[in-house]
Order: C-alpha cells, then sequence, then structure tokens
C-alpha cells in the first residue's frame, strides 16, 4: 500500500487536515471499506478524531486493482518519466489518448495497461492528465494512482502544467516573431468533431513565438494557456497559418505527411508529492524532422 505522512501545524479534526492534504471524500470512503488505514501518531484513528500540533498523520490507500473496461494491448510504449505517482509517455501519431467506441483497442491507455500488467502494479486504474489528438505526436501524462490524479488535476485546472509543442506551418502568422491568438473556441455547427472560432466559445489563449525558417515551412514553439479541443489547430488555422497536413483545418497535404505537423515537445510541472519541479521532453518524431530548425 503506498504511505503517506504529513507533521500537523494547526489544531484541527483529522477529516478538515485530510481535505487540505488533497484527499477527497470519494478517497476517504475507499480508505474506510477497501482496506486502507488512517494513523495519528502510529495509533489507528478515525475523520473525527482531533489533531494537536506536531501529531504525525499517516495515510495507507488501498491498492486500487485493475480496470476491466481497458483491454490491455502488448505494444512497445517509450516511457520519458515514471515515479510511484506518475508516468509520462512519449505518444506516436495515430494513437488516440483513451479508447473510444469506434476505437476501443487503440489507444496508449490500453497500452499502459499491458504495461501496468507487465509491472505487476497493484493499482491498475489508467488516470489520464493531458490527452493529445490522435494524430498529435508528444507527451501525455498520467497519474498512477487516484490521490496523485486529484492533485495534479488541481495544477491542470490552475493552469500550473506548462505544455509546449512544436507547429509547422506553410505559412507565417503575420510578421510578429512572437505573438498570442486571444480567441474564444466552440463547436462547428456543421460537425461533431470540428471546432471554430465563434463569439459564444470558450475562452482560449494560445502564446507563439517563431523559432526558424525553411524555404517553404516555419516552425513554431507554442505554449497553451487553456485547454480548448483542436486549439492550436483552430487557431493557427483561424490566422491563416493551417498546420502542414492538417486537412481537417484547410492545412496544406503534403506526400511524407499523414498528419498534422504538431508534437508535444515538452510538460512541465511542480510535482504535488515530491514537490520536485519536473521537467519532461519529447524528441521531435522521424515525420516532422525534415521541418526542423532548430540544431
Amino acid at each position: 500500500m503506498l504511505k503517506f505522512e504529513w507533521r500537523v501545524e494547526k489544531e484541527q479534526r483529522l477529516k478538515k487536515f485530510l481535505q487540505q492534504q488533497g484527499i477527497s471524500r470519494r478517497l476517504l470512503v475507499r480508505i474506510k471499506f477497501h482496506g486502507g488505514h488512517l494513523l495519528v501518531n502510529h495509533e489507528p484513528a478515525t475523520v473525527k478524531t482531533p489533531l494537536k500540533i506536531d501529531d504525525l498523520v499517516t495515510v495507507y490507500l488501498p491498492p486500487e486493482g485493475t480496470q476491466d473496461i481497458i483491454t490491455p494491448i502488448d505494444k512497445e510504449i517509450d516511457i520519458l518519466f515514471e515515479d510511484d505517482h506518475y508516468i509520462a509517455i512519449n505518444k506516436p501519431a495515430g494513437f488516440t489518448s483513451i479508447p473510444s467506441q469506434y476505437n476501443p483497442q487503440g489507444s496508449l491507455a490500453n497500452m499502459l495497461k499491458a504495461y501496468y500488467q507487465k509491472q505487476q502494479y497493484k493499482n491498475q486504474v489508467i488516470h489520464v492528465v493531458t490527452r493529445l489528438d490522435r494524430d498529435t505526436s508528444g507527451v501525455m501524462l498520467f497519474a498512477k494512482h487516484a490521490y496523485a490524479h486529484g492533485l495534479i488535476d488541481r495544477e491542470l485546472q490552475s493552469q500550473r502544467i506548462v505544455k509546449q509543442y512544436w507547429a509547422f506551418t506553410e505559412q507565417p502568422i503575420n510578421q510578429d516573431k512572437h505573438g498570442y491568438i486571444d480567441e474564444p473556441i466552440g463547436r462547428s455547427p456543421h460537425s461533431i468533431i470540428e471546432r471554430q472560432v465563434t463569439s459564444d466559445g470558450k475562452p482560449a489563449l494560445t502564446e507563439y513565438w517563431l523559432k526558424g525558417q525553411l524555404q517553404d515551412s516555419y516552425q513554431y514553439q507554442v505554449q497553451l494557456h487553456t485547454g480548448r479541443t483542436h486549439q492550436i489547430r483552430v487557431h493557427f488555422a483561424y490566422e491563416g497559418a493551417p498546420l502542414i497536413g492538417d486537412d481537417l483545418y484547410g492545412g496544406p497535404l503534403r506526400p511524407t505527411m499523414h498528419r498534422q505537423a504538431l508534437h508535444c515537445k515538452s510538460l512541465s510541472f511542480n510535482h504535488p508529492i515530491t514537490k520536485e519541479t519536473i521537467y519532461i521532453t519529447a524528441p521531435l518524431p522521424e515525420d516532422l524532422l525534415p521541418f526542423n530548425t532548430i540544431n
């Protein structure tokens, strides 16, 4: 079982203290009824136990077991980072992040499930933190247990997880080497998949830097400040610079490109458990190397 310990700095009930540590009501129920333990100064406790300053609180999380709705698919995965709480994978283009009705066994989650089984992890539930479009490659982050997921989700909702991308176009975004695209994004009325800039959409902010230029392409570093579906693809197309290979949004097609030229190159966050700053990078895949201008 996973073990967590904290020293108390303020007198209060154990329940409130645990909530402050990010332990949800649902997780408390799992701890109580599925084999976990709450201890104060090494003695069994309940959520009503009063705490004094300098008390030692210990929590043992019960194993989560497996997740039957996700079928394991034994394919090699490129692990960029892993500890007891999080794992980051270099997602190849052509795979969805999670199973869907039309693609129940071709996702990164299926592959990760098989990896968990091989490692004989007691927690085999797939907790997706960040997602990528099927034809976008790069860093994708998962939590390895529910408590870690809840903590990192707070970081995600507060926009403290930094994701940066490489995006490649045939046309420049105006003449600025650095700028922002601040346009709301909503669903297209003509498609359940396609998105568009629309006045009644949700706020969306994309920051970009022009990093290099070849004879027939431009290379942009992009950072998302919001997380809308297809955000980079929609914003770049709106600015007259659709991504190479992105036929959904009018991008120019190339014989060697069978997807949008978009790659999540890095992801960084403050680890909510170890308090370390984690910086994860994914190398540019082979199909995007002809557009690369960075040595």
